[in-house]
């Protein structure tokens, strides 16, 4: 692996800790592994997020730089997600203090309250479901190994009873109604299915140890994957905002990118095949992308790009040729807003 060097060169004993483990295989009783291990926590990316904590187990939005509007429930489940990447899990006293509060705000059927409170919210008003009202908060939990969790179990069949018949979540419900789909957020193959909503829900059944390879998942990604675009200004968008360089803002808006890194990262989680010809594309896309030195350059902010790199070796290490993966869906050229034919 011949960035391999660049990437542990990083000041990150975080992202130097993930290489050796995830990329170049190292054991736990490993040296280097051990000495990363136990100075982790001194990382500003861990350390600077822990100091943030308030006494409760929650994270401030202003703390976070995140988006003030969505409240506390969004920017501790923003600060676990980035816990959880890293690697901290349930037995970390700041993550099952996160974890705990976050429970404290489940409701009784399983879900989390949408967020309203103005600003960019405006577009939520009206609305008594929304998947990412729980795909959001429920990811982090999945990140930091609480899938087990009967509260979490909770969640996810709350999450999977929203799902529309032909496999895909929609935007939300409005009066009785499926919600507006705008066309960024557009499925090629479905009618009310939201692209941000799906990939929020696919994100939670990703970390699933059941979930992530039952037919909900598969049918999921195979919708995500009908959207073959190719935006080079993405890749890496969701990594960049979970280590903290990307502000955390939106609702509906939380997925709108159509980050390819995540979605190989879903792909590999799932368990789908580089047989498939889109995923292959993909691949081929990707290293059309890679510098010279190895590197997957994120240009909005090049501090992330060790780390896009790092997930985008790893996704690509842990694709396989041959599984049990079959597309149901056509090759569909796609636009998110397509041209209306003129009546006359």
């Amino acid at each position: 692996m011949t960035c391999a060097p660049l990437l542990l060169s990083d000041p990150s004993p975080s992202l130097r800790l993930l290489v050796l483990r995830e990329l170049l295989h190292r054991e736990e009783d490993d040296p280097e592994v051990d000495e990363l291990r136990d100075i982790r926590e001194e990382d500003q990316l861990v350390s600077g997020l822990l100091e943030l904590q308030q006494g409760d187990g929650s994270w401030s939005s202003t703390g976070l730089d995140a988006s003030q509007a969505l409240g506390e429930v969004h920017s501790t489940s923003q600060a676990l997600i980035r816990l959880g990447y890293i690697g901290l899990d349930h037995d970390h006293p700041a993550v099952q203090r996160g974890a705990e509060f976050l429970f404290s705000k489940q409701m009784e059927d399983g879900a989390w309250e949408i967020p309203r409170r103005g600003g960019d919210l405006g577009e939520t008003e009206g609305y008594s479901m929304i998947p990412l009202q729980t795909a959001i908060p429920l990811r982090a939990l999945g990140s930091c190994g609480y899938a087990p969790d009967p509260r979490v179990e909770k969640a996810y069949e709350w999450l999977l009873a929203q799902r529309l018949e032909d496999g895909a979540w929609p935007t939300g419900i409005s009066s009785g109604n499926y919600g507006y789909v705008a066309g960024y957020r557009r499925l090629a193959h479905s009618r009310w299915g939201c692209r941000s909503n799906t990939t929020g829900a696919l994100s939670c059944l990703a970390l699933h140890p059941d979930h992530r390879n039952g037919p909900e998942a598969t049918r999921a990604l195979d919708l995500l994957l009908g959207r073959e675009t190719r935006e080079k200004h993405a890749i890496g968008y969701d990594v960049a905002r979970t280590i903290g360089v990307e502000r955390a803002r939106g609702f509906l808006t939380y997925y709108a990118r159509f980050d390819l890194a995540q979605v190989l990262d879903l792909c590999w989680r799932i368990g789908a095949s580089k047989e498939d010809g889109r995923i292959a594309d993909i691949i081929e896309f990707m290293m059309e992308q890679q510098g010279d030195y190895g590197l997957w350059e994120y240009a909005a902010y090049p501090q992330a790009s060790r780390w896009v790199t790092f997930d985008l070796l790893r996704s690509l290490s842990r694709l396989e040729e041959s599984v049990e993966w079959v597309s149901m869906e056509p090759r569909t050229p796609f636009r998110a807003y397509p041209r209306r034919r003129r009546r006359f």
